[in-house]
């Protein structure tokens, strides 16, 4: 039940952290407005509450003496995880902060960079946050003073990774990994998205086999005619 507990908090810290992620890049983009910092706001604060729920149920776990060998190795496994988790979100948070003080919005003189991408990133902020639509009540200057909110947020990440590594000492290179380097790139979880790519591959690979023949055929062809002209030329002459 615990294992179960912690595994669901992770893959909810995993989700929120990617949602973030996402939603820095747009930063100074074509698609930034004052909407999506109070998005950033809230997905950051709803990563870090997940972040401080996962830390507390693994310490436990793992602090917990009576835990068998196998269980503790998992836990282990997932406290690895977890702490790059962790990591990634800082070092994101720390880009949103750089990204924010380079681009303010109520700066007429500073242009955004143009992306490619458009459109806004409510519905990446809507799965971060589980709910159906965002509501925003943020004041218009929340992307000058979200920063100093920001740099205090940081610090807390970083001091949370410290108390982590002083409470629990679980070395990255002694947990091993279950699943072999991209192998969940090829699970079965994704069944429905696994099933195009094979039927993708399948289409390029019978495409590429007709270009072959196509080719090969265009190249004797082109081949036969210029036997033909060199043998009329070798007559004529």
């Amino acid at each position: 039940m615990v294992k179960e507990e912690c595994k669901a908090l992770l893959d909810a810290l995993n989700k929120v952290t990617a949602c973030y992620r996402h939603m820095v890049l747009t930063i100074g983009g074509t698609s930034d407005s004052q909407n999506l910092r109070e998005e950033l706001k809230k997905t950051r604060q709803k990563a870090q509450e997940l972040a401080v729920a996962n830390r507390n149920k693994l310490t436990t776990v793992l602090k917990d003496k009576t835990v068998s060998k196998e269980d503790k190795a998992e836990f282990e496994r997932l406290w690895v995880i977890f702490s790059t988790c962790l990591e990634i979100l800082e070092i994101d948070m720390r880009r949103a902060l750089e990204l924010g003080h380079e681009f303010p919005l109520n700066v007429p003189k500073k242009h955004l960079i143009q992306t490619g991408m458009s459109g806004g990133t409510s519905g990446v902020a809507a799965r971060a946050m589980s709910i159906q639509n965002m509501k925003y009540e943020a004041e218009h200057n929340i992307d000058v003073v979200d920063l100093k909110d920001l740099e205090n947020e940081i610090n807390q990440v970083g001091e949370m990774m410290y108390e982590m590594e002083m409470k629990v000492n679980v070395p990255q290179w002694t947990v091993e990994a279950k699943q072999d380097p991209g192998a969940e790139l090829k699970s079965t979880m994704s069944v429905g998205a696994s099933s195009i790519g094979m039927v993708s591959v399948e289409e390029n690979k019978s495409f590429c086999d007709i270009s072959k023949v196509l080719a090969g055929i265009i190249f004797s062809a082109v081949l036969i005619i210029a036997i033909v002209l060199a043998v009329c030329v070798v007559k004529l002459s």
